[in-house]
């Protein structure tokens, strides 16, 4: 995987707005990989905890930090995933809410982003926001790493049962699991989005 990452700036340090080529190339080419093809090794404590202080550097209206990590690994998420198992028969799709903890069950590490609104002047859609900004966050700094990781929500982040397994409160959300590990195949290309057709300029005519 890639090199060490750099020490955070220190507060009040001034960080240039500058061009970066590198980071461009990345993004242009960015993909996910698939959740199912992750699999052992994985980030250690260290490297994890390197990727969970990327990700928190993210727009957050208010500096509220809206937002909690909880890691799943090992043996505990083993356990998880056998509880969690246990409510898929009782999903609309019994045979397909099974057959997607396949994405849980294979890759060795997993981080739920946990959204949550303090009341407050900033709105919630605001915080709601910033949550998914995290996980994107975290999911370009595995990539970029060299992880194969994959941005996730699934039936099991909306069953209230299943976010009380997972120790949420109740006014709180699974904005995604992230999933990271070594992937097992390269991921293709696929169809994407004509930023052109879905963009238009106000005008006040």
């Amino acid at each position: 995987m890639a090199g060490s990452v750099p020490p955070a700036p220190e507060f009040g340090e001034t960080l240039p707005v500058e061009a970066s080529p590198e980071t461009i190339a990345f993004l242009a080419r960015r993909r996910s990989a698939s959740a199912m093809a992750l699999t052992a090794p994985g980030p250690d404590k260290a490297q994890l905890a390197d990727l969970l202080r990327l990700a928190v550097r993210v727009p957050d209206h208010g500096k509220l930090a809206p937002w909690r990590f909880i890691v799943l690994q090992g043996e505990a998420k083993a356990v998880f995933a056998e509880r969690i198992t246990a409510l898929a028969p009782s999903q609309a799709n019994p045979t397909k809410a099974t057959a997607a903890l396949r994405k849980l069950t294979n890759p060795p590490v997993c981080v739920a982003v946990i959204s949550r609104h303090l009341p407050g002047e900033i709105p919630e859609w605001e915080q709601r926001q910033s949550a998914a900004a995290v996980c994107h966050q975290l999911l370009l700094a595995a990539s970029a790493q060299g992880w194969g990781a994959n941005w996730i929500t699934d039936w099991y982040s909306y069953d209230p049962r299943a976010l009380d397994i997972l120790g949420c409160g109740p006014d709180e959300k699974v904005a995604g699991y992230l999933y990271i590990g070594a992937t097992t195949e390269q991921p293709q290309e696929r169809q994407r989005p004509d930023a052109t057709a879905l963009t238009s300029y106000w005008s006040p005519n």
